[in-house]
C-alpha cells in the first residue's frame, strides 16, 4: 500500500490508473489519459496489447517481454536491474489472475496498462479468453510493486 504521506491529495492511485489505462477502448482515450496522468500528477504510463494462447504468451515470455519493452520505450522505467525486477514481479502478479482456471490452449486478447510514480509500479491486465467464441470470459489482473 502506498504511504499516505507521499500521495498527493486528490491524486488517483497508481493501481486504479493502470486499470483505467487497460480498460480504455480507443487509442485516443488511452493517449488522453496518459497525458492527463503525466501533466496533472507526474505519473508516467504506458500501454501495450497482445494476443495468443496461454502457452504462447506466458511460457515463451512474450507477455513479460512486451511489458518490459513498453516500459522502456515509454519511459515508465529506466534500464536498471532493480526496477526491471520489480516490473517483472508486478507483471507476474497481474498475470496470475489472467491465467488461472483455464485451458492452456485458450486464446487471449489482452491490454496492459503500466503506471509509475518512480517509487512504485502498477501493472494491470484486462482482456478476454476463450476456447470457443461462445465460451468467452473477461479477465482482469493487477500487480503492484515497490521500485
Amino acid at each position: 500500500m502506498q504511504d499516505p504521506k507521499t500521495v498527493k491529495k486528490g491524486r488517483p492511485s497508481l493501481e486504479r490508473s493502470a486499470i483505467r489505462l487497460a480498460l480504455t477502448e480507443t487509442r485516443e482515450d488511452e493517449d488522453k489519459l496518459k497525458r492527463f496522468l503525466l501533466e496533472a500528477y507526474d505519473m508516467r504510463s504506458g500501454v501495450t496489447e497482445l494476443g495468443g494462447t496461454e502457452t504462447n504468451l506466458q511460457h515463451t515470455g512474450k507477455l513479460t517481454n512486451s511489458v518490459i519493452a513498453t516500459a522502456f520505450n515509454t519511459g515508465v522505467i529506466p534500464k536498471e536491474a532493480r526496477k526491471i525486477h520489480a516490473l517483472i514481479h508486478a507483471t507476474l502478479e497481474a498475470s496470475n489472475s489472467i491465467f488461472i482456471h483455464n485451458n492452456s490452449n485458450a486464446s487471449y486478447v489482452l491490454k496492459i496498462g503500466l503506471t509509475t510514480d518512480t517509487e512504485w509500479i502498477a501493472v494491470a491486465i484486462y482482456g478476454r479468453s476463450s476456447l470457443h467464441p461462445l465460451l468467452e470470459h473477461a479477465r482482469v489482473g493487477l500487480g503492484f510493486m515497490h521500485l
